[in-house]
């Protein structure tokens, strides 16, 4: 190996191209198990980011399961997830063209069953019951442009067949979500919810008697409460028990329903529950002897773990497994089907044995093999921040074989803040965290108060203070890797997309730490989300991050960026979805408009096409080579690879 180049941080050439994050990486979703087959949806940007259901076993390549033209999606709460079940090899997934259900048997031909209502009607998180008759799930219709007025949330039963239109099982509350069907057939489970709240800040878990003719009988509330205690996948175990987690405790942990009581299975510091922003996400399953499989989160550090419910006993795996970016796990007899990753292994789907303890990886989410030399490693740093308290990050240092820096340089540091912001940063292996680290910046992946994976507490920070909490964290993050010499106080950079765009708005705009950032899809001024501008889903999300509204609209308009443009001196980069109906362009627009107006260096890319988060490989590709030419530009240096140059408006010459 010939010996490394002198080159400054950030001007390193690296084999991580942004071609390579945008081709070599897809993003593995929902998994289902059935009869040894494991199945898996899998989003292409090399295809434009179209969703395909593909299966496998350990004898077997993957294979996918639909037709080439077919794009699985829904796009309930427009963030979807749980867009298919499985059910005798039958698949019924939605389609994100039409949103229309289908089913898709042997012969590998879609065959709608659903009306077409022009995607007016969209279905998610659907189960199928033993005998094969009925599909049972969350239909969502749009019948009109009032939000949230004009947006019905339901629970609906339809024949599998297609013979007749779904009819309505539950409605009248706000959104309803994991319909799961006792392994009898003759019970059904569900969670609802109303605005303000979100599904994290409470919602409640009913129970209903099912006849075989798909109706219910009277619901029966089991646990929970809107506003106060969050409820997290109710599900059923082999012998008929309803199994949940709540986090009543401060934490989501395992509970059940014995003789008409609540039981705490196990309580611990820990979370066994995720928040609910994506449909079909599952943290546990019941292996057949009872014992449950599951992850569980631990201060920044997800674990896989079998839980004897009998005696609480947690006995961990071991795995090298110790990042679930968001649970995918599902269990059938032994088996324990899941997606994972860590560090420095790519996310996978894993395939394991608990009888045999064999370990099979049926699909990696990064097709290319990277030189771990080129790969850094994150360590978890605790630093202080507002009010004595402390917050955490996982910190990546530079790392490349072939560059060194000039002597007592030190590097630029990207401050990451992630969306939700009921999100976590986890240490899961990330081409585009390496893309960044092997050319010589380091980054801070910031959980800031408010963050999943600490506990009901930390996550409430965030509650009456989003623009400030979290926006402070991400200031401390950087002020305590440049107080112990790790990075350039200098040449601080801050990025994030959707809420992390806001938080990154608000740093820019309201404090002077940093010397450029890049914000993707993020909200600029509040005020337009309080009065219906977005998603249902999150229509009164601010209601717990502000205040109610219209009693807090004076705090609404001073947390509001837009409105306080005459502290803004900050370089920025601003990417949008032009079909983003979460964060609109009109929200990306205003702040691109204050940029002008002041005649700060400032770049806008809109994106025909995309919508809330970025899928098609080609944009993947102009956003990332947009940011570092960027950057590079307003820190002064070239980047070490060829790339091209961004038009940047008001750029001193």
């Amino acid at each position: 190996m010939s010996e490394p180049t002198v080159a400054p941080y950030g001007a390193w050439s690296s084999p991580i191209g942004a071609s390579m994050l945008a081709t070599a990486e897809s993003r593995i979703g929902q998994t289902w198990l059935e009869h040894g087959l494991a199945w898996w949806l899998e989003t292409r940007p090399a295809e434009g980011g179209r969703g395909v259901v593909m299966s496998s076993d350990p004898w077997s390549s993957p294979v996918d399961r639909v037709p080439g033209d077919f794009n699985v999606r829904t796009t309930v709460h427009e963030y979807g997830g749980g867009a298919f079940a499985v059910h005798e090899g039958v698949l019924f997934c939605s389609r994100f063209d039409d949103q229309r259900l289908y089913r898709i048997g042997a012969d590998g031909e879609p065959v709608a069953i659903t009306p077409d209502t022009g995607g007016a009607h969209r279905y998610a998180d659907g189960r199928v019951t033993a005998d094969g008759s009925w599909w049972i799930g969350v239909r969502e219709r749009h019948e009109g442009t009032r939000i949230p007025d004009d947006v019905h949330n339901e629970l609906v039963v339809l024949p599998t067949d297609g013979s007749g239109p779904p009819r309505v099982l539950a409605s009248g509350r706000d959104f309803y979500s994991a319909p799961r069907v006792a392994p009898s057939g003759d019970r059904l489970s569900w969670l609802a919810w109303d605005l303000p709240w979100m599904p994290w800040d409470g919602c409640e878990l009913f129970v209903a008697e099912l006849a075989a003719d798909g109706s219910l009988g009277p619901e029966r509330l089991v646990a929970g409460r809107d506003g106060e205690e969050s409820i997290w996948q109710p599900s059923w175990s082999p012998s008929g028990e309803l199994v949940w987690a709540s986090d009543r405790s401060g934490w989501w942990n395992l509970e059940r329903e014995q003789d008409g009581r609540r039981q705490v299975i196990r309580s611990d510091d820990v979370e066994f529950g995720w928040p609910g922003w994506l449909f079909g996400a599952s943290s546990y399953g019941f292996l057949a002897d009872g014992r449950i499989a599951c992850h569980y989160g631990d201060r920044g550090i997800q674990r896989t773990a079998v839980l004897d419910p009998t005696t609480g006993e947690l006995l961990d795996l071991d795995l090298p497994h110790t990042a679930v970016p968001w649970p995918r796990l599902v269990v059938e007899g032994s088996q324990i089907l899941f997606v994972a990753g860590g560090p420095t292994i790519a996310n996978q789907v894993v395939l394991l044995d608990f009888s045999t303890r064999s370990v099979e990886v049926l699909r990696e989410s990064t097709t290319v093999d990277v030189d771990e030399a080129y790969l850094s490693v994150p360590h978890q740093i605790e630093f202080p921040t507002e009010h004595g308290l402390t917050s955490f990050a996982h910190a990546y240092l530079p790392r490349n074989p072939d560059h060194v820096a000039p002597a007592h340089e030190r590097p630029p540091l990207i401050v990451m803040s992630h969306g939700g912001p009921t999100a976590e940063a986890t240490s899961a292996f990330d081409l585009e965290m390496q893309y960044w680290t092997s050319r010589g910046f380091a980054v801070v992946d910031v959980n800031y108060g408010g963050s999943t994976g600490f506990g009901r507490a930390y996550r409430q920070r965030l509650n009456g203070s989003w623009g400030v909490v979290d926006t402070l964290d991400c200031i401390n993050a950087a002020r305590f890797l440049v107080e112990e010499g790790t990075v350039d106080g200098d040449r601080l950079l801050i990025r994030g997309g959707s809420a992390g765009g806001y938080t990154t708005i608000c740093a820019l705009v309201f404090h002077t730490e940093f010397a450029a950032g890049a914000s993707y899809y993020g909200v600029a001024d509040l005020v337009p989300f309080a009065e219906g501008d977005t998603h249902k889903f999150e229509s009164r999300y601010e209601h717990t991050l502000i205040g109610p509204w219209p009693e807090a609209e004076a705090l609404y308009r001073a947390r509001s960026p837009i409105n306080s443009v005459d502290l803004l001196s900050t370089p920025m980069l601003v990417l949008q979805g032009a079909e983003d109906v979460v964060v609109p362009p009109s929200q990306a627009e205003l702040i691109v408009g204050a940029l002008r107006d002041k005649g700060l260096p400032h770049a806008y890319l809109l994106f025909e096409g995309e919508q809330h988060g970025f899928r098609k490989a080609e944009t993947i590709v102009a956003a990332t080579e947009a940011e570092l030419s960027f950057y590079a530009q307003i820190l002064g240096f070239e980047p070490g690879d060829p790339i091209p140059k961004l038009e940047i408006a008001n750029l001193p010459g």
